[in-house]
């Protein structure tokens, strides 16, 4: 295929894994700014949408589109010489398990308790403490500065590793601060 072709398709891809998890940032968000249980559960709804309506799509494509030009333009394992590719390899396949499994079977769980608590129109203890739990909130607020981190390296193609540290470092520490105070901000737990 066309190097033109699958640059483009990569890029698609980031644009769409960048404007999904936007929207799931965003619908989270507002999930947690709303104690009616009709919006939230219109919000929780809504990150599944965007999970699986744009960021696993966008994921796919970088996939497919990364894995075939690597293979194209780098002999065997010859990237792992590439500071800056192999750190976007590490990073993306790192992501792509914690998303699939952490961030996204959470919000599956959030979502299926929030369908049970529409039917008796109340909001459970067992939903109230899922919605609380730090470690999902964590890798979903590490979901976007890693995708930043992965676009830079990309971009800049460094010759060294301390990009990649650095932009590690600055996205678990900001990963660590919205999780310890956006709860701070809209205690969901509280009445």
């Amino acid at each position: 295929m066309d190097y033109t072709i699958l640059k483009f398709i990569h890029i698609l891809g980031a644009i769409l894994i960048g404007a999904g998890l936007i929207g799931v940032w965003l619908s989270d968000l507002r999930s947690r700014q709303s104690r009616d249980l009709k919006l939230f559960a219109e919000s929780v709804r809504n990150i599944a949408v965007f999970y699986d309506g744009v960021v696993i799509p966008g994921a796919i494509l970088l996939l497919l589109s990364g894995t075939w030009m690597i293979m194209d333009l780098f002999p065997g394992w010859s990237f792992l010489e590439s500071p800056w590719l192999a750190g976007m390899v590490l990073l993306f396949l790192l992501e792509f398990v914690e998303g699939n499994t952490i961030t996204r079977l959470y919000f599956m769980r959030l979502r299926k308790m929030t369908q049970e608590a529409l039917k008796t129109g109340q909001i459970s203890v067992e939903l109230e403490k899922e919605r609380g739990k730090t470690l999902p909130s964590f890798t979903h607020y590490l979901d976007l500065p890693m995708l930043f981190l992965i676009v830079a390296l990309g971009a800049i193609k460094p010759d060294t590793w301390t990009l990649f540290f650095i932009g590690s470092f600055i996205a678990i520490g900001l990963a660590t601060a919205l999780t310890i105070f956006i709860p701070k901000l809209y205690p969901w737990g509280a009445v």
